[in-house]
């Protein structure tokens, strides 16, 4: 049986301008493994975020394929791939008067047919996704009426109740606290272990990826995509290839960034 979740295979992302195809990245060879948590880690303007979009379905890739549990991403319908495929983005969801709890339990709705009534078994998988991600003390509130960082957490909480075996998140830890962040990077890590769940996360938290994460891909326009083991990318020199800026500079010994002070 295979342990890979997703394939892309020379794929190379992008979009339709005025003038024609634009490239952002690629083109690209990696594969993502069942129940490895894996980040996405690269400088703004990198293409994370259309890398995504691709690998989600949402955007058509100028070239090239992906492939979800063996299977073309072209050869998914809508439906099929909301039951395969959970996505967490970061812009606001137009929502309304929604409360919290009807917005999780949109994540039921590849289930629940037309009329979206959930069953005894639905409203359990909702509690239990509200459990884990610990925002019952939103649930009676309006979403409009959350912080960024609170809103962020219900989406989780939606993905988390569309049970796919795939998730796909960018910046999920954006707009929340240190404590909150490594709280919600430790929850997906576990989700990934325990249900078997491949989660690929886009973030810009380098230090805390790159201790969660069983594997990192590293991107950017210069050096193209690098992926391996955190260790393994320290070791070789990767993430200073990457990251060093004028003023940081990755520490391979201490495993951390460091900032250069001019008065040093």
């Amino acid at each position: 049986m295979s342990h890979t979740a997703v394939e892309l295979h020379g794929l190379l992302t992008g979009y339709q301008g005025r003038d024609g195809s634009v490239k952002v990245s690629g083109p690209l060879d990696a594969c993502l493994n069942k129940g490895e948590m894996t980040c996405l880690l690269g400088p703004n303007g990198a293409g994370k975020s259309t890398l995504l979009k691709t690998l989600s379905g949402m955007l058509s890739p100028l070239s090239g394929s992906v492939t979800v549990d063996g299977k073309s991403l072209t050869d998914y319908s809508v439906s099929e791939l909301a039951k395969v495929i959970g996505l967490v983005l970061t812009e606001k969801p137009a929502v309304g008067n929604m409360k919290v709890e009807q917005l999780v339990a949109m994540g039921r709705s590849p289930y629940t047919g037309f009329w979206g009534r959930l069953s005894d078994y639905d409203r359990k998988i909702v509690d239990d996704a509200v459990g884990l991600v610990g925002i019952g003390p939103l649930c009676g509130r309006p979403v409009a009426s959350l912080s960024d960082g609170e809103r962020q957490k219900v989406m989780i909480a939606k993905a988390l109740a569309q049970q796919t075996p795939v998730i796909f998140l960018d910046e999920p830890t954006a707009f929340l606290d240190f404590p909150s962040k490594v709280e919600i990077m430790r929850l997906l890590r576990s989700l990934s272990r325990f249900r078997q769940t491949t989660v690929f996360i886009s973030t810009h938290d380098l230090e805390i990826a790159l201790q969660i994460a069983d594997r990192v891909w590293l991107l950017d326009k210069h050096h193209g995509l690098k992926t391996g083991t955190p260790r393994g990318l320290a070791a070789d020199g990767s993430l200073g290839v990457y990251f060093d800026r004028e003023g940081i500079c990755y520490d391979p010994l201490g495993g951390h960034f460091r900032i250069l002070m001019q008065d040093q």
